[in-house]
């Protein structure tokens, strides 16, 4: 009998495109998997505030959130690491200090500082541009983020991580230098484009989040798929037995994944599925 299989999807780019649609093929191989005996499990950058009703509907084994930080397996929650309300505290400040646009990624909700809804505009609207999205030029930020919170108390004790628009090419180094015990990334959506940096827990990514999951199931990772459109993703792909690229997905995944797929709109999960004997 073929081992059953635990299967890691990332969401945006991967599962859902950049205009966050979920094709349908995708939802049937979802289904068809799971009927199959195999687990599937999401494996994104969102908080758990950002796992909206129609992934949720989805019915999904489980889902890695924050990059790693929190991991939540048949809704009991595995693990939970949280930014600390002094490192917050400090990011906060140093955000505003250097007049930096943000907004604090908690399972609660989307926490923004009084700024981002005209700050971050240039950034939303070059975001959307990227992905060829119809109109990009006169998208607001409310749009992206219908669900952004304004004006709570910023100095947080429930934060997975925090993303602020990217001014200039020296933030990023300037955060690296302020915070040199947080990991500092960005990202920007498909292309790799620098729009917006973040901070979040060192030591913490979506292959430690893997790992501790696997050892939490007694699940060995020789049977295990990972998919991903992005370098964040690069890691999983490298931990899991088998790293599946998005055929819409960046240069450096595809490079280095053992299979390239098809894009995420051109029913990409559903054919690697299929490839891979999961359906």
């Amino acid at each position: 009998m073929t081992a059953k299989k635990i299967i890691f999807l990332d969401i945006d780019g991967t599962l859902v495109d950049y205009h966050n649609q979920l094709p349908a093929s995708a939802k049937q191989a979802i289904q068809l998997a799971q009927a199959n005996g195999h687990q599937v499990y999401a494996v994104t950058g969102r908080s758990k505030a950002e796992i909206y009703q129609d992934i949720l509907d989805l019915g999904l084994d489980g889902y890695i959130g924050g990059n790693g930080n929190y991991i939540e397996s048949q809704g009991q929650v595995v693990c939970h690491q949280l930014m600390s309300g002094d490192q917050i505290r400090q990011i906060v400040d140093w955000l505003n200090q250097r007049g930096l646009a943000f907004y604090l990624e908690s399972n609660s909700g989307l926490y923004a500082s009084a700024s981002f809804a005209v700050d971050a505009e240039p950034a939303v609207r070059a975001y959307m541009a990227g992905e060829g999205q119809a109109g990009a030029q006169s998208v607001t930020v409310a749009q992206v983020f219908p669900e952004m919170i304004y004006g709570a108390d910023l100095y947080r004790d429930d934060v997975n991580k925090v993303s602020f628009v990217l001014t200039g090419s020296d933030d990023l180094a300037a955060a690296r230098q302020a915070f040199p015990d947080l990991l500092v990334g960005s990202w920007g959506g498909q292309g790799e484009e620098a729009l917006f940096g973040d901070l979040a827990l060192a030591g913490v990514n979506k292959q430690t989040a893997i790992a501790s999951l696997l050892d939490y199931l007694g699940l060995d990772r020789a049977n295990s798929l990972a998919f991903g459109d992005a370098k964040v993703d690069i890691p999983m792909l490298e931990y899991c037995q088998v790293g599946v690229a998005m055929g819409s997905g960046g240069p450096e995944i595809k490079a280095m994944a053992d299979y390239v797929t098809a894009g995420v709109n051109e029913d990409g999960l559903y054919q690697a599925f299929k490839h891979f004997g999961l359906i």
